[in-house]
This record gives C-alpha cells, sequence and structure tokens, in this order.
C-alpha cells in the first residue's frame, strides 16, 4: 500500500457535560484509557484514542463537556473541547437519545457554525428509547444543524460502534500514520495513573469531593524485582474534604487505593505498590499556579 493510499486524521468528540464521551472512546478502543463515572465533568484534559485498522489510522479526541464556566478550571476545561474543533478532520457531536435538544446542545451547535470539518451527529444510549422516541430525536436534530451524517449508537452496550468508525474512517483524508500502530494513547503512564486514583474517587466518595480533588504523581519507580512503587497525593481543597476522602480509621482512603491499584496493574502489566496521601491545596481550582502544577494549563 502506498503512502497516498493511506489514511489518518484527528477525530474530535465533543458534547456536553455526561453524554457518555469517555465510555465511546474507550468502547472504540476496546480498552480503557479514559476515566468515567455517573457524575458530569469527569473528563478534565484532552485525551488521544489511537484507533488503527488496516489502511487507516483514526486518532479519536475525548475532550471535557462543553458546559457555562464559572471556576478557572471549569473555563480550562471549556477551552480545551473548543480548541480541539479548530484543529480536527472529523467532529464527532454526542447526543443522548433519552433527552430532548436543549439549550446546552444549542450552544454547542453554535459554536459548530463555523467549522470546517465535517460534523457528524452520534446519538448515544439508543438501548434507553423507544424506536418511535429515537426517530423523534433524529428528526429535531436535524432540524438544527446540517450534519453529514447521524449515526445511533449505545457506547455501554457497543451497538452501532462499529458502524460510526467504518463512517468516520470515509471522511479522514490521506496520509501517514501519526503514531506507531502498538500503542493505545500518546498520554504518559503517570497521566493516566493519576486519572485512574482520581476515577476512583469519584465513585467512591460524597458528591461535594470530586470536583475539588486534583490527583499528582510525585513517583513512579521500576524496582529490580519488576514491582513499580508509586506514590501519588490526592489534592482538596478543604479539611472537611479531606476528612471524607481519608474516612474513618483510614478506610475510604484504603477503598480507593485498593480499586486504584487492581486496575494500575492490568495497565502496567505487573505488581504495583501504590502509596496515596491527602493533601489540602486550599482553593487550587481558582489558583493559576496550582491549575499549572497540577497539570491543567
Amino acid at each position: 500500500m502506498t503512502e497516498e493510499q493511506f489514511r489518518s486524521g484527528f477525530v474530535s468528540i465533543i458534547g456536553r457535560p455526561n453524554v457518555g464521551k469517555s465510555t465511546l472512546l474507550n468502547r472504540i478502543l476496546g480498552d480503557k484509557i479514559v476515566i468515567t463515572s455517573d457524575k458530569p465533568q469527569t473528563t478534565r484534559n484532552r485525551i488521544q484514542g489511537i484507533h488503527n485498522l488496516p489502511g487507516s489510522q483514526m486518532v479519536f479526541i475525548d475532550t471535557p463537556g462543553i458546559h457555562r464556566a464559572k471556576s478557572k478550571l471549569n473555563k480550562y476545561m471549556v477551552d480545551v473541547a473548543l480548541s480541539s474543533i479548530k484543529e480536527v478532520d472529523v467532529i464527532l457531536f454526542l447526543v443522548e437519545a433519552d433527552a430532548k435538544p436543549a439549550n446546552q446542545e444549542g450552544m454547542i451547535l453554535e459554536l459548530l457554525a463555523d467549522a470546517d470539518a465535517p460534523v457528524l451527529l452520534v446519538i448515544n444510549k439508543i438501548d434507553l428509547v423507544e424506536k418511535e422516541i429515537l426517530l423523534e430525536r433524529l428528526s429535531a436534530y436535524a432540524a438544527l444543524y446540517p450534519f453529514r451524517e447521524i449515526v445511533p449508537v449505545s457506547a455501554l452496550s457497543g451497538d452501532g460502534v462499529e458502524r460510526l468508525v467504518e463512517v468516520v474512517r470515509g471522511y479522514i483524508p490521506e496520509g501517514p500514520p501519526y503514531f506507531p500502530d502498538d500503542i493505545l494513547t500518546d498520554l504518559p503512564e503517570r497521566f493516566v495513573v493519576a486519572e485512574m486514583i482520581r476515577e476512583k474517587v469519584f465513585r467512591l466518595t460524597h458528591d461535594e469531593v470530586p470536583y475539588s480533588v486534583a490527583v499528582v504523581v510525585e513517583s513512579f519507580k521500576e524496582r529490580a524485582d519488576g514491582l513499580v512503587s508509586i506514590a501519588a497525593v490526592i489534592n482538596v481543597e478543604r479539611e472537611s474534604q479531606k476528612g471524607i476522602v481519608i474516612g474513618r480509621k483510614g478506610e475510604m482512603l484504603k477503598r480507593i487505593g485498593m480499586q486504584a491499584r487492581r486496575e494500575i496493574e492490568e495497565l502496567l502489566d505487573t505488581k504495583v505498590f501504590l502509596e496515596l496521601f491527602v493533601r489540602v491545596s486550599r482553593e487550587w481550582s481558582e489558583n493559576t499556579r496550582m491549575l499549572k502544577e497540577f497539570g491543567y494549563e
């Protein structure tokens, strides 16, 4: 196959918070590189997942949910999402089948009005609605924007995802691969590990805590016996949040560590010694210096 025949391109997955962008990316890749939870605004950074097929390479970009941002952290997240619109070959606008178009979707569609890349509508969670409702959603969205294609999927079950990938492949340009064909993401292992720990905080603690958490891996060492030793700090904004993360007699922190360690061992394919600390970094989500220190820049 000549270089001219090979196709490669970047594909941005955008939408409001909690519509299933990260679940869709993990499903496309057939592996977990992005954390997920039932809470909105889980994804904070631009995350690239690399999907290779014979004759093509598609780099899918998971982005933070687009919303009306107030804090500096949230403004950073929205800026990350919006910047991806200008830099890609295809845009996937992900919405939910079980919800009518609302103001947030209208706001995003206004932002897409000047997009140079083709915009495909992906209607997720089709397993939650009857066919009649799905057809109503298709018609409602088609009336709002001239989408190149509309593809219904269930990111959770995988229904329609293979067809979505084939549709996307038809829109990416000819060109050489951007990455080796044996990697799933360009993210460093430290980043993925920190995200896995943060996911466990999201899943195990009360609603007030996850949005005030930033995880920093301070040490990542492979020992001579093959075991990987990791030390990470869970940063929160208030003393009360620190108490929740640690839990009574340290039980919550132990649960976070045990669940994160199992997942990290699967990622690294080796035994892991994980040491977690909790630190109060007051109002870090509004502090420009700390946002940069924690990787949000």
